[in-house]
């Protein structure tokens, strides 16, 4: 047991895209702790739309939380929030909860839709670890955790098969891969980077106890597909 008086240290954790979807939902449940054991920074690029995490909170803010304003496509912005940050020992750094979609086929995806996809769901996860691990490294301790998805596997798992077909003969999704996702081309795309970026990590921060954990989520109920981008469909590319 722990003497009396004696204070819990706690947890201090990062959390991107918390406005809303997996990342309100994890920054409110460590916020509210019912042992007080997490201090978290909840970060989201539009402060205006902190009012749905504090809904979350019972409409109060707790001292184990502060909310910042960090734009994971903004340099100068992270460079404020880990600023703000320094001289706390940032134990976890809860990364790419902030993410964007495209669907569509690839020849209706525009230049400038599929750079402003992997500005957000790979370089912002690139710019947001390298701005944070230096203080880790220094430390020799901490975890960076991931958002992935499903999307980062499929069409990378050998020897699935499946039914596609005609007369239902099974056929391999390209070179014994599981099949991939359907008009999600260059989604699945920036999270293979981000499978990549993070495996490679993991080997190279293991030396400095630094943990890397991705987390493939599958489908999950949040404003995600809401916000999906998709070609206009009276455009002439579906024509």
């Amino acid at each position: 047991p722990r003497p009396a008086g004696l204070a819990m240290e706690r947890t201090t954790v990062l959390i991107t895209g918390c406005s809303s979807g997996i990342g309100l939902g994890l920054a409110a449940r460590l916020a509210t702790d019912a042992t007080r054991r997490f201090k978290v920074y909840a970060t989201m690029r539009d402060l205006a739309k902190g009012e749905r995490l504090l809904e979350h909170l019972g409409g109060c803010c707790p001292d184990t939380l502060e909310v910042l304003q960090l734009d994971v496509t903004d340099p100068c912005s992270l460079a404020a929030a880990t600023q703000r940050v320094q001289g706390q020992q940032l134990d976890v750094l809860a990364v790419c909860n902030a993410g964007v979609g495209l669907m569509g086929p690839l020849e209706t995806c525009s230049d400038q839709a599929m750079k402003t996809l992997f500005d957000v769901n790979f370089f912002g996860a690139v710019r947001t670890i390298r701005a944070f691990l230096p203080a880790m490294k220094r430390r020799r301790a901490g975890r960076i955790i991931v958002s992935s998805s499903i999307g980062g596997l499929q069409g990378g798992t050998p020897g699935t098969l499946w039914h596609g077909e005609p007369r239902g003969e099974p056929r391999c999704s390209g070179c014994g891969s599981a099949p991939g996702l359907p008009f999600n081309a260059v989604y699945c795309a920036s999270k293979f980077a981000v499978e990549g970026l993070c495996e490679s990590l993991a080997i190279v921060l293991c030396p400095f106890n630094i943990h890397v954990t991705l987390v493939e989520c599958g489908p999950v109920h949040t404003s995600f597909l809401a916000n999906l981008q998709c070609p206009d469909p009276e455009g002439s590319e579906l024509q």
